[in-house]
């Protein structure tokens, strides 16, 4: 057995994204311990940074130990009791995820389905809430990372709040891609990821509830599920003024990455990043369309930093082309999933993938795979 050293590789699938050398570096700091006064400051610091991100002021803001689907449970079984019907909207994988959460934390889903690669139709939303006024929450997801659709956020949430439910949004990819404005949406609950637009290693879930959302936690009849996931309980390790109650042994040096990306985002600025994700998936949108590719998702609703195109019709396997652009090119992109497996495309700029210098590598092996 010898060391692992793996050959570095452009990152241009749906996730996880380029780490910056800046974030790899941060990583590598000497570790301390999860209740030392040095590492309590930095918690502080990454709860305002990604209240930034987040465009919020919700104090209950911090990152939960472990990847995106931990965020979304945590949302989840924290607001959802036995018998509560949740409203989910489904038009893509992470969608029908999200009903699987429902369902185990024993609430009714009912589900309001959009064609992949299209957005969430509010219109039928907001038929379903008059239809089941016993609804508790309205789950969807903002960036939907298998077809690359944006929603819109905005007036779900206002139609929730206008049925007097609770919203748990997946923001996983939009977050330091496009806007996510919580405060101003009304979000209730939120989750993301780190391996996205934030361009920090996976293994973080950064997320954010409202005060609706916390009333709703404190008004539990019933125990939440999930032990670690229990925001009456880990909220008191990252909340508090001086001591903090001791819940479980962060993962140090990863909280150290994910701080010093979210100050690479606040250096950069919100309104920058998100030009820069715009101004590059433009460039990438003409190159592919000049080799024969084109769009599932219309310009209106499409994400700037995951593409998913469909292929040129005489490309036959795909998959091997995938396999050449890795081995060859060390470039990684994504396969289509679900019922577009084999038929498209996901390819991601986010974060720090999201340069010049990747999109003129992705057309250039592009041109030469396909000939």
């Amino acid at each position: 057995m010898k060391p692992f050293h793996p050959t570095p590789k452009t990152l241009m699938g749906p996730g996880p994204s380029d780490v910056p050398p800046r974030i790899l570096e941060a990583m590598a700091r000497p570790t301390v311990g999860h209740l030392d006064p040095q590492f309590i400051t930095l918690m502080d610091q990454i709860k305002s940074l990604l209240r930034y991100a987040f465009q919020s002021k919700n104090p209950l803001t911090f990152p939960v130990s472990a990847p995106g689907s931990a965020g979304m449970e945590t949302c989840f079984v924290n607001l959802i009791e036995p018998g509560d019907t949740v409203v989910v909207c489904v038009n893509g994988v992470f969608g029908g995820r999200m009903v699987e959460n429902v369902t185990r934390a024993g609430g009714t889903a009912v589900v309001v389905s959009d064609e992949w690669g299209k957005p969430v139709d509010p219109q039928k939303v907001e038929d379903t809430l008059k239809a089941h006024p016993e609804s508790k929450i309205l789950a969807f997801v903002h960036a939907e990372t298998s077809t690359g659709v944006l929603s819109d956020a905005k007036t779900l949430c206002s139609l929730a709040r206008a049925h007097d439910v609770l919203s748990i949004v997946d923001a996983v990819t939009s977050l330091g891609g496009v806007p996510v404005k919580v405060d101003e949406w009304g979000v209730d609950a939120i989750y993301s990821g780190t391996q996205k637009c934030l361009s920090v290693p996976p293994g973080l879930s950064p997320i954010s509830f409202g005060e609706r959302a916390i009333a709703a936690i404190e008004a539990r009849v019933s125990p939440v599920q999930s032990w670690f996931l229990d925001l009456s309980l880990v909220m008191n390790y990252w909340q508090g003024d001086g001591g903090r109650s001791y819940h479980h042994t962060a993962p140090i040096n990863a909280m150290y990455a994910l701080h010093e990306g979210l100050l690479m985002l606040h250096e950069e600025g919100l309104a920058a990043a998100f030009y820069r994700h715009q101004s590059q998936h433009e460039n990438l949108r003409d190159g592919l369309e000049d080799l024969g590719f084109s769009f599932l998702v219309e310009p209106d609703y499409r994400l700037p930093q995951l593409n998913t195109v469909r292929l040129p019709e005489h490309v036959k396997d795909e998959a091997a082309i995938r396999k050449s652009l890795l081995e060859k090119h060390d470039l990684e992109i994504g396969a289509g999933l679900g019922a577009l497996a084999g038929k498209v495309w996901r390819i991601g700029l986010m974060g720090a993938s999201a340069c010049p210098k990747n999109v003129e590598k992705c057309l250039g092996a592009l041109k030469e795979e396909l000939g």
